[in-house]
């Protein structure tokens, strides 16, 4: 057959043809000729018919002596073999080149589609719920394992260069203490004079029944010194400058400025986690002291006001109250408690993936988990105290 091109000139189109043979059960259909855009309405018919067609369990589609096809022609054949697979029957190709096995493909699937395995049932709750207890076990191993690597590496190796020994910066040290120990100092003094003041107020309501409100100066002061002082320090550092070591670390770890670190043969942990590491240990007892005495403060304020102990009064019961194992009670645990803060912040900022997704999942665990390890190791130590009658 002839026609005219888009140029007016003429060019010769094979014709396309359906050959029909059945061999028992299997029906085997020959495609001959150009399966084009141009010559496809006139097998249309025919495919059409075919598609209709149930009195055959296997069909095979011979492409050997196909000269062209495009993809009006490969829609036609690609229907055909959904058409008949939704019925039942088994379609194989044969003789097709890869130039239309591409094409054919691209139109839809002209394989067998593997049955998919049946999802298996889902487990009750009392198997997820164990799974999920033993799963957390083995994070908080991971973690805590992770966690010892990251201080025996700061401990170890300060230095910033990998298997050499170089001073340490100070200048960085400095930085980091100006960060997260001058910048808190407003917080922490806020939220201590009012903790104080809450504290100072209740007692003495409570204590005004039996006429010893002169006692809440030793409340405040033991509970102040011992557990909250330095408890609500922590808990304000670890939601303050926690979550920021865990941003800047982990923002790094995104833009694989940590790869780059020990690439250039530097160590990440000594340029990264040991200057923070050393500015809590230093800035948290130093914050305490200072919210000890905001928190004091602000319960002399109180006890003046709502129940007219004057400060001489309050400073002279207070005397009488504490002594030197109240102060360094609560003193002893600062320097734990930044270690604990430190190392679970880079823990999971070493942790961050690509994302931001993983960026505030991981800030978000580590502001909980840093606030939990330091309750705990609060009340572990209170313990120990009351053990050896500290």
């Amino acid at each position: 057959m002839t026609q005219a091109n888009d140029k007016g000139k003429l060019e010769t189109v094979s014709v396309p043809a359906v050959e029909i043979s059945s061999e028992g059960s299997l029906l085997v259909c020959r495609l001959a000729g150009d399966w084009t855009t141009r010559t496809a309405g006139l097998v249309d018919r025919e495919m059409r018919a075919l598609m209709a067609r149930d009195d055959f369990e296997a069909l095979e589609l011979d492409l050997s002596r196909t000269d062209l096809l495009d993809t009006a022609g490969a829609w036609l054949i690609g229907r055909l073999i959904a058409e008949q697979r939704q019925r039942g029957a088994s379609v194989v190709l044969s003789g097709e080149s890869n130039a239309a096995r591409i094409l054919l493909e691209a139109v839809g699937p002209i394989a067998e589609e593997p049955e998919m395995p049946a999802k298996p049932p889902r487990d009750g709750w009392l198997v997820r719920i164990p799974m999920a207890v033993g799963r957390a076990m083995y994070d908080a191993r991971d973690d805590v394992v992770y966690g010892l690597h990251i201080l025996g590496a700061t401990i170890s190796g300060a230095q910033m260069k990998l298997g050499r020994k170089h001073a340490i910066n100070p200048a960085a040290i400095i930085n980091q203490i100006d960060r997260m120990g001058v910048g808190a100092v407003p917080i922490i003094v806020l939220m201590s004079a009012i903790v104080g003041a809450i504290i100072a107020q209740q007692g003495a309501f409570q204590l005004r029944y039996f006429g010893a409100e002169i006692f809440v100066v030793d409340l405040v002061g033991i509970l102040i010194l011992r557990e909250l002082g330095v408890l609500m320090t922590a808990i304000m550092i670890s939601g303050r400058s926690g979550s920021a070591i865990t941003a800047e670390i982990g923002s790094m770890k995104m833009r694989e400025e940590v790869d780059a670190l020990t690439v250039i043969g530097l160590n990440p942990v000594g340029v990264l986690v040991f200057p923070r590491l050393v500015a809590l240990v230093i800035a948290i007892p130093c914050l305490t002291i200072v919210a000890n005495f905001a928190a004091l403060g602000g319960a002399m304020a109180t006890a003046w006001l709502y129940s007219g102990i004057p400060p001489a009064a309050f400073i002279d019961r207070l005397r009488e109250a504490i002594d030197l194992t109240s102060i360094f009670a609560g003193l002893i645990k600062a320097p734990f408690m930044a270690l604990i803060i430190g190392v679970i912040a880079s823990v999971e900022g070493m942790k961050v993936g690509g994302s931001a997704e993983s960026l505030g999942n991981h800030v978000t665990a580590s502001v909980v988990k840093a606030i939990f390890v330091v309750i705990v190791v609060d009340g572990l130590f209170a313990m120990f105290y009351a053990a050896i009658d500290f």
